[in-house]
Formats: structure tokens, sequence, C-alpha cells
């Protein structure tokens, strides 16, 4: 049984609610919400969350965050607390750190950046404490002020939020980061700093199952498209709107969604403008999320096989492609083996992003339970076991 399965069934029975009854509110069969408590069905998609969240009146995260510690994965919970604390005092406006010169924070930021986007996650970690503590320091310095807010606004958002939502840490965290960015970038009232932070905040909401919201945030965000960089921040928006879209059930914003992205990443071509790897390759990832969370699993194996991971710009979005399609191929008759295989190739590249997303494990529960004593069935109980779900 996965943990969310295990959740989603004490929780129910901590209601004293049956099966019919959550299942009807939900909108979905007793006998399917029976194989999502055991496992043998993957609770992978948001709307699916948040439904059964509100027939058990709960919050989403109740049923989803369950422990997410992996063997092997220390340094990254060793860093949690430093960075919990470092946002903390910062936003109780006592960073405690060094004032720096923008020079000098320019360029850790940017080596930060850069090892969040290739999955170094234990050097992030190592790093962001004193980072934030000093462009925090430095700013209430008064010197450089607009240079410093533009860097706390891409820091926090595709820095510490990224990081966090990588390591399994609790959301509620993650929003810290993205209301300091949302902050800093109200200062600026710059579009592009507000379009880095209106993503992030989008992000923090959709975690929350905050659809309607992230929405409006997204409704309201618009960098233009005067230049590359504004291009691909356009296209990150609409690309979030598109699952926001699918995750609501509208198909028909979903498509015009994604279809406007693809478009946008025609004209601005392969690049990675403020870290976001936007381009026509990762628009290709996103069609495949996309169609998981509308329970697509076909469509997203069929996308998959247009999209060359290596056009992909960084190990962050190659390791997102193997393991969207691991997750599409597990739901398909007959392709457990490839599954199996997609999803370990996701974990070579960043076995964060496979052992601590919080889909993986139920992914990986269902995938157990039809698990053949072989070759295959070796290897997903290695990566189960390195995901925590075996001992």
């Amino acid at each position: 049984m996965s943990d969310i399965g295990r959740r989603l069934r004490q929780i129910r029975n901590a209601r004293g609610k049956s099966l019919a009854v959550v299942a009807g509110l939900a909108g979905i069969s007793p006998s399917y919400l029976s194989r999502l408590e055991s496992g043998h069905r993957a609770l992978d998609r948001r709307s699916l969350i948040v439904a059964l969240a509100r027939a058990l009146e709960v919050a989403p995260t109740e049923i989803t965050n369950a422990a997410l510690i992996a063997p092997g994965e220390a340094d990254d919970d060793r860093a949690l607390g430093a960075v919990r604390l470092a946002l903390f005092a910062a936003a109780m406006n006592a960073p405690r750190g060094r004032v720096c010169p923008v020079e000098e924070l320019t360029t850790r930021a940017d080596d930060l950046l850069d090892r969040q986007r290739d999955c170094d996650y234990a050097t992030v970690g190592a790093q962001l404490p004193a980072l934030i503590a000093d462009l925090h320091t430095s700013l209430a310095h008064g010197r450089d002020e607009r240079a410093l807010l533009r860097l706390l606004v891409i820091t926090h958002v595709q820095g510490t939020q990224a990081w966090l939502g990588d390591i399994g840490a609790s959301q509620d965290l993650a929003w810290q980061a993205a209301t300091l960015a949302s902050a800093a970038a109200q200062r600026l009232e710059e579009p592009v700093s507000l379009a880095v932070s209106g993503f992030g905040t989008a992000f923090g909401l959709i975690g929350a199952g905050g659809f309607e919201l992230a929405g409006r945030v997204l409704a309201e965000t618009d960098p233009g498209t005067v230049g590359n960089t504004e291009q691909q921040l356009s296209g990150m928006l609409t690309l979030t709107r598109s699952l926001v879209a699918a995750a609501r059930g509208d198909r028909v914003e979903r498509a015009a969604a994604l279809d406007h992205a693809a478009d946008l990443a025609a004209h601005a071509g392969e690049g990675n403008a403020l870290w976001f790897g936007f381009g026509p390759s990762n628009v290709g990832v996103w069609r495949m999320t996309v169609a998981l969370e509308a329970g697509e699993h076909a469509e997203a194996a069929r996308i998959a096989q247009s999209v060359d991971p290596a056009a992909l710009p960084s190990p962050t979005r190659r390791s997102a492609y193997w393991r969207e399609y691991g997750r599409a191929l597990a739901r398909l008759p007959n392709r457990r083996d490839q599954a199996v295989l997609m999803l370990r190739q996701a974990e070579r590249i960043s076995p964060a992003r496979v052992h601590r997303h919080p889909f993986m494990h139920s992914v990986l529960a269902e995938l157990l339970a039809r698990a053949r004593d072989d070759a295959i069935g070796r290897e997903l109980r290695g990566l189960a076991y390195r995901s925590g779900l075996m001992s």
C-alpha cells in the first residue's frame, strides 16, 4: 500500500465514512476508491486529490503530505532546517547575514540557480541559507535596491521554492519563499519580476489545490512579448494556465493555452531565460504533464514519442521527461517493463525528483502490486526501496 493510499484510508476511517459515500462525493466508483487506497491505482492527479479532500473535508495536503524521507538523501534533510530558519528570519526582517556587493551576490545566485537546474540539490541546500540571509541583509542596508530586489525574486522562485519542491519539503514552507518573492516584485513593479513572482505564486496555489486562485493570478500577470525573455516568460505562464485548465476539467482552455504556448515557443526558440528552460521541447514535456493531469495516459505516451529529450535545456527538464513518460506507461496495458525503465532513467538524472515527487510513491505502489520476480521486478523493487517504500 502506498503512503498516499494508506493516509487516504486512515482519513476516511477517522471520518467514519464508507467507500460508497466518499467515492460518490468525489465522483468516482467505490471500487476505484478501494484500488486507490490499496495502491493498485496511483493517485497522481491534482484534481482527483482535491475532489477526495473535499469529500473527506480535509485539506489536500492532509492526503499528500506523508513523510517523503528516502535513504541516501540525508544532506537535503539536514539543509532543510537551516533554509527554514533563514526564511523565517527574512520574513521577520531579521536575516542577520552579511552586507555584500551586488556583484558578489549576483555571482552566487547565478551559481546556485545553475546547480538547481543541474539537480545538484545537496550543494543548493548548503548554499541557500547564507545566500538568503545575505540578500535580505544587503537589501536592508539600502544600496543597489532594485538590483537586489530582482535577485531576491529570481532566487526565491527558481532557487528556494524550486529546491523545496524538488526535495519534497512542506508546501507551506515553499509558500514562504513565494511570498518573499512576491513582496520583492511588488516593490519593483516591473513586468518581468512580477511575471516570475506570479509563476511562483501560481505554482504554490496549484500545489494546495487552489486552482481558481492560481487562474486568477495567471490572468493578472502579463510580461508582454516585446523581447525574447518576455516571450519565454509569457510562454511559461501560458503553460501553467494549461495545467490549471486540465485540473479544472476545462478542455477548451487547456487546448488553447497549449497551442498559444507552442506558438510562443516557435518564435522564441529553445532558451533558458531566467532558468525556465522554455522552448519547443519543454512545451512537449508540459503537454505530457497536462495530459497526465487530465487522466489521458495514452496521449501522454504518444506525445513523449515526439519529444527529443536531448534537446531539453537542463537535467531538471530531462528528468521530468523520463518521469512523466514512466508515469504514462505505468497505466497502459503491457507497458510495465518500459515504465520501470523510464523511471530508472529519470532517477539516474535526479533521484530526488523521483523519490520525493508527490505522485511517485503512488505510481510505484501500483507497479509493485503487479511486479513479477524477473529482472524488471528487481529494478522496480530497488527503485521502491530507494524511494522509501520498502525496507
